[in-house]
């Protein structure tokens, strides 16, 4: 699947535009939102059903967007998935319990205590990097990248 919105058309679109998913995504999440799994979980994370009008509303824009290049429909799924964004990040941007820093501390790279330094000595990962520097590396390669 490929983003409805084009590398080459990105200029020339609304601002946002790389936000919209492929169509197909907007339908699987209207089919999930209205499974009855999904159900039992809405019920049980919200203590009511969810309203799933909003991705069928966005598939369709997105449709009208694919074949017909109509920016209104467009823009419509760009507003859709700003809100799902803020409302997503809601927690994120509403916590006020930690303090926020604008740089890291100090000593963010102090060395390790001495209690984990023993225990990355005997590692896999710290063996295999000794075995490698006396060349007793293992050739073989279990690698099936194909």
């Amino acid at each position: 699947m490929e983003n409805e919105v084009s590398l080459e058309d990105l200029p020339s679109l609304p601002n946002l535009s790389w936000l919209v998913r492929p169509c197909e995504q907007y339908k699987e999440e209207y089919g999930d939102c209205r499974s009855i799994k999904a159900k039992f979980h809405q019920y049980f994370i919200h203590g009511e059903s969810r309203d799933c009008t909003q991705w069928k509303t966005d598939y369709d824009n997105c449709l009208l967007y694919r074949n017909k290049k109509d920016l209104e429909a467009l823009v419509s799924v760009i507003e859709s998935e700003k809100q799902r964004r803020n409302e997503r990040l809601s927690g994120h941007y509403n916590n006020n319990v930690w303090e926020k820093r604008d740089s890291p501390p100090e000593d963010w790279n102090k060395p390790l205590p001495e209690c984990l330094q023993k225990n990355d000595e005997v590692s896999y990962i710290s063996i295999k990097l000794q075995e490698q520097k006396e060349g007793k590396e293992d050739t073989k390669s279990l690698c099936t990248i194909s």
